[in-house]
């Protein structure tokens, strides 16, 4: 919000002579977020004065250009010869001449100097030459015949130094998009009164106005219409409201819609104007329909969809309610009769409605962060007002009022609360003060207050928003930063201390961890190449997505990671090895879904409200996501470079799974994303905590990345869960040890995990490690066999192992597995 620090006067008594920095610093102690203050006409120095054409001589030049030589009255006693090349202007109109030893904006220096065959003493200036816009003619700033006289002071004329606030307006601050609110919040500052521009007196006769029906009236709980008659569109925007608007950053159009905009930066309050010969019928307020068009403001043609809030008349939509208005009913050169329109809407309808067209207009912005729901009948009587001063129009008592503004719910809270949460000394009576100084009514009863807010702060509701407002103006500078003790000797959890070692571990292992955003929707989905019936389809929608792409929580973490990997990729970066933790969120049934309290802030949740919310929550497991693309090892002296392969994946799970002391069993699974016989199931005893392997040739192509890319994604919460609660470091034997290696022919659908595992049951206490080092399949074993060559390690604590002990514990090893699976050895 573009705030100029004339226009800011006009409500607020500012000391003589401060500047706009000065008041800046106040707003930012106050809590606004001033960004910068442009000061309008730096380094420009007169004589910058009001001429009057006396005369000029076309003179055509041997390039084809046309120039002027023209006389003027600047106040002398003689007139002033310049030279110039625009023809906007004629015999006896006022322009704005710039003399010798003037400095124009941009450090233009200004001297008598000789061109087309004349000594030019000075220039006639355009807006663009002065600093103050462009009034899009591209020609000379002529003045309004009663506006000035010869001689004067164009500087303070036009308020050519003028110093304007560039404040970003935070979501809560909503207000403050309105001269009327910063004017407030510097009342405040500075401890004067405010002349509010919205006490106005209110002309209309409450009923009788343009006809209008309102459908939905939570998302439209306030709308007002008032009517001009036999304003003159050709009427001209005095300079001071087009100088006004330009300071804010918008440029003047014509008198309807300037005026429009100049109530709307005034007080805050949206305003749209109809013409009225082209409205057809009532007015309607109501939900799109599927399939509607309308074709708006901007010329752009917008599908309409059924969440969309619309104004309408017999002819269909004209407008996207809060957003912007159709082409079919704007104000033209030939409109005379205007229906204005001033409403109230709905934050999240607006907001929504904005997001889904990617359409962000200055209705929007403001809607978006609540509109004061008390101000439609004062602005459409401010503009009803102007356009009869500046316009020419007649008022007709004539109004439309439906509805009625929500007043706040009072609410009570200790006079001492703001002092108790800031840990400063703020007096009772101030507390009050500060209170009564945004608006806000304040009754006091012993040691409490019963505070109502005003209509323009519907971010006040809980005590603590008001303990915020006392705070803020008492000064967060004034409030004592004190560090609270920390409790000693609680150190990490077991499950704190597990997901460390587990991040230690993967980043040893060569991998570098990412943050993703949460969000998935059904693309993610179907780009993964999930079945319908997906488990993973179902989720946590948001009430209001970030992106209508994305309206989801995820499910699984690969979506992110993958999106993160095919960012890197193509950038150039294609040798990833990339990790992230987080939680995923998985609803729950529908008949344990329960709709979660608003506990209060002013004091803590009971033991029922924590457990209604608790179980008004998703489950949220912690998950691990891993994904690996390009080479693990890159090509070099040594070699040619080695590609990602499923079995990188499957050892970066057992590395996690080891980390905490758990040897993981795997098995061969199918599940998107994954290749079908490239893809292991992890489990820890009978628990699956999930999988890893290659990624599907068509996931890797819908997300960009190479072939044969890897992804491993594990339940940690469950993993964590399995982990045992301390990891013994086994003794070390000094005694030699005996390796033993047994080949084992079994049908080629065991897993090699299981095998191994009746290996170790059958070696007993004697067997140290186990690995199994080939697995093989081929005309020798015959079709549906695989052969499983596992090396055996066996070392006791105490002794040297006889070769009789050693062939027992391996014979037992086999046997087991023999008896199991059906297990033949192979020889040779």
């Amino acid at each position: 919000m573009r705030v100029p620090l004339s226009w800011l006067r006009e409500y607020v008594d500012l000391p003589a002579g401060v500047t706009g920095r000065e008041v800046a610093e106040l707003l930012v102690r106050a809590g606004l977020e001033v960004e910068t203050v442009d000061e309008g006409g730096a380094g420009l120095t007169g004589p910058l004065v009001v001429g009057r054409v006396l005369t000029f001589e076309p003179e055509p030049q041997k390039n084809g250009k046309v120039i002027r030589w023209c006389s003027l009255d600047v106040g002398n006693d003689e007139p002033q010869w310049v030279v110039c090349g625009a023809s906007n202007f004629g015999v006896g109109d006022l322009v704005v001449v710039v003399l010798p030893g003037a400095v124009l904006p941009g450090g233009f220096a200004i001297s008598a100097r000789k061109t087309y065959g004349h000594v030019s003493n000075g220039m006639i200036c355009s807006t663009a030459e002065l600093g103050i816009g462009d009034d899009g003619k591209g020609g000379i700033l002529v003045l309004g015949a009663d506006e000035a006289k010869p001689g004067d002071d164009a500087i303070e004329l036009l308020q050519l130094r003028e110093d304007v606030l560039d404040i970003a307006v935070t979501p809560d601050r909503g207000y403050c998009l309105s001269i009327r609110g910063v004017a407030r919040e510097a009342a405040t500052a500075y401890g004067v009164p405010l002349k509010d521009p919205a006490a106005l007196e209110l002309t209309g006769a409450g009923k009788g106005g343009y006809p209008v029906e309102v459908e939905d009236a939570q998302a439209n709980p306030v709308f007002v219409t008032r009517t001009v008659t036999g304003i003159d569109p050709t009427a001209p925007s005095p300079r001071w409201l087009q100088q006004r608007l330009a300071l804010a950053g918008m440029r003047s159009i014509s008198i309807g819609v300037d005026i429009t905009n100049y109530v709307m930066l005034e007080l805050g309050q949206p305003i749209h104007g109809y013409d009225k010969a082209r409205l057809a019928g009532d007015i309607v307020v109501r939900r799109a329909i599927a399939g509607e068009k309308l074709v708006t403001l901007d010329d752009q043609t917008r599908e309409l969809d059924p969440e969309d809030l619309l104004i309408t008349d017999d002819s269909g939509p004209i407008g996207i309610a809060g957003v912007m208005g159709g082409a079919s009913t704007e104000i033209s050169a030939s409109t005379t009769d205007v229906v204005i329109e001033a409403a109230h809407f709905d934050a999240i309808t607006i907001a929504r409605s904005s997001r889904r067209h990617k359409l962000s207009s200055e209705a929007s912005r403001r809607f978006e962060r609540g509109v004061d729901p008390a101000l439609p009948r004062y602005a459409a009587q401010r503009v009803a007002d102007l356009l009869a001063e500046l316009a020419g129009g007649t008022i007709t008592p004539d109004e439309t009022i439906i509805g009625e503004p929500a007043v706040a719910e009072p609410v009570t809270i200790p006079v001492s609360h703001a002092a108790k949460v800031a840990g400063a000394p703020i007096s009772d009576a101030d507390a009050v003060s500060f209170l009564e100084a945004v608006g806000c009514k304040v009754e006091a009863a012993g040691t409490d207050l019963t505070i109502t807010a005003p209509s323009w702060r519907p971010d006040l509701r809980d005590p603590n928003d008001f303990a915020e407002e006392v705070i803020r103006l008492y000064g967060y500078d004034n409030v004592p930063s004190v560090l609270p003790p920390a409790p000693g000797g609680q150190g990490l959890t077991g499950s704190q201390r597990r997901r460390r070692r587990i991040a230690t571990a993967l980043v040893g292992a060569g991998l570098t961890e990412v943050v993703a955003y949460p969000f998935v929707g059904e693309a993610d989905f179907d780009a993964l190449g999930l079945p319908a019936d997906d488990e993973r389809r179902t989720t946590v929608r948001l009430a209001n997505p970030l992106s209508d792409e994305e309206p989801s929580m995820q499910t699984t973490l690969l979506p992110g990671l993958l999106r993160t990997a095919e960012r890197n990729v193509g950038r150039g970066t294609t040798d990833l090895a990339l990790f992230q933790t987080s939680l995923v969120f998985l609803p729950k049934a529908t008949d344990m879904a329960v709709a979660a309290p608003l506990p209060s802030v002013a004091q803590r949740p009971s033991d029922e409200e924590l457990l209604a919310l608790d179980a008004a929550l998703p489950h949220q497991p912690l998950h691990l996501g891993v994904v690996l693309t390009g080479a693990r090892v890159p090509a070099g002296w040594w070699g040619k470079a080695l590609p990602v392969s499923w079995t990188d994946a499957v050892q970066v799970a057992r590395t996690v799974a080891l980390a905490v002391g758990v040897e993981p069993v795997l098995r061969n699974a199918e599940r998107a994303p994954w290749h079908p016989g490239r893809c292991a199931e992890v489990s820890v005893g009978d628990t699956v905590i999930g999988y890893a392997g290659e990624l599907h040739p068509k996931v890797c192509k819908a997300f960009g990345l190479p072939a044969r890319s890897g992804a491993v994604e594990l339940n940690l919460d469950a993993l964590i869960e399995a982990a045992p609660a301390s990891v013994t470091a086994e003794p070390f034997s000094s005694y030699p040890v005996a390796k033993e290696d047994v080949a084992l022919i079994v049908p080629a659908e065991t897993a090699a995990d299981d095998v191994k595992a009746a290996l170790v049951e059958g070696a007993g206490d004697l067997l140290e490690a186990i690995r199994l080092f080939d697995v093989y399949t081929g005309e020798q074993i015959g079709e549906g066999k695989k052969s499983l060559a596992f090396a055996l390690r066996f070392r006791a604590a105490d002794r040297t192992l006889t070769e009789t002990e050693v062939a027992e514990a391996r014979q037992a090893a086999v046997q087991v597995a023999v008896s199991r699976f059906g297990a033949v050895q192979r020889v040779g």
